[in-house]
């Protein structure tokens, strides 16, 4: 007889950090990442170091990077996400279990993305984010597109002016990253970062990432969706200003700078009251993400039924 598996009790909900308290993330590469208690430890050639698993939204896995059973356990417990990255951060592979034990958020997305006028009323107020003090509200969606389009060409030319770096057009190829030229580069480090940021959030408060409003198709529409909010104050301009330095290696410059960014505007917290704000408009945003830990049965006649419970009457057949 196999002996037991040795395991640590999962976590419980009220020790766990808020999603909009958390760090935005953490790159590691060619180290091995193990579970001590509820922290991990990220051990290299040189030194083990304890990180708080409860308190980081994304652990981005580079190349040379091994990672233990007990520490992804820890990391799904913690509602932290696990991306495994390539040399150039390009794949989203996994993540954690949501922070949410409620699903309000995710059927409210689902309900909206599912009636083409309150899919377009989303829409919309994703765009008016984007345009304060603009009335948008008769506006078709192929005007909002041209008008985003406009607002973020002239973002370009006004960055590249600022810091003194040569602009054409946003050109890339995700199968080779290296075709492109240095600000290009930087761009699409600094969008990475973003996507993974947002993931974590929207994973965190138990919504879909697939069902996108504006984005369409792919499994993480909505993550697009949402890092559109954010790109023109977040992630061009501090591609343009970390190109215009010239650093020996302008992906990791980038991906310092939008951490450090990200944790001083505190993006995460703004992230997550945004994706509420627009999911469930009216309601007060909650001091907690985690909600309560219950199952209901639905009826669609007597509504929501507790689970738990055996429903079988007398005239019911054994």
């Amino acid at each position: 007889m196999a002996a037991p598996t040795p395991s640590k009790r999962p976590i419980q909900l009220p020790a766990l950090t808020r999603v909009k308290d958390r760090i935005s993330f953490l790159y590691l590469e060619r180290c091995t990442v193990h579970r001590d208690q509820n922290a991990l430890t990220v051990t290299d050639k040189e030194s083990v170091v304890h990180v708080p698993a409860a308190a980081i939204g994304t652990l981005l896995f580079g190349p040379g990077t091994r990672v233990t059973h007990q520490a992804m356990s820890l990391l799904a417990d913690s509602g932290a996400t696990a991306v495994w990255v390539g040399e150039n951060g390009v794949r989203y592979y996994a993540h954690g279990r949501s922070l949410a034990r409620s699903s309000r958020l995710l059927e409210s997305q689902a309900r909206l993305v599912s009636n083409q006028q309150l899919r377009l009323g989303v829409a919309r107020e994703m765009y008016e984010l984007r345009f304060p003090g603009e009335d948008i509200s008769q506006a078709t969606m192929q005007q909002l597109r041209g008008r985003e389009g406009a607002r973020i060409r002239r973002i370009y030319r006004e960055q590249s002016e600022k810091w003194k770096v040569p602009w054409t057009r946003r050109d890339y190829r995700v199968d080779d990253f290296d075709s492109s030229d240095e600000i290009n580069k930087a761009l699409s480090a600094a969008h990475v970062c973003l996507y993974g940021i947002i993931h974590t959030v929207i994973v965190s408060l138990g919504c879909s990432p697939g069902l996108g409003f504006v984005h369409t198709g792919h499994d993480k529409s909505f993550v697009y969706d949402i890092a559109d909010l954010y790109k023109a104050q977040l992630t061009i301009p501090i591609a343009f200003q970390v190109t215009a330095s010239e650093p020996a290696d302008v992906t990791a410059g980038v991906r310092h700078a939008v951490r450090d960014a990200v944790f001083s505007s505190g993006l995460m917290g703004r992230c997550a009251q945004d994706i509420q704000q627009l999911l469930l408009p009216d309601e007060v945003p909650e001091d907690t993400e985690l909600g309560n830990d219950v199952v209901n049965i639905w009826d669609y006649a007597a509504g929501l039924l507790p689970s738990g419970n055996n429903y079988a009457t007398s005239g019911d057949a054994s």
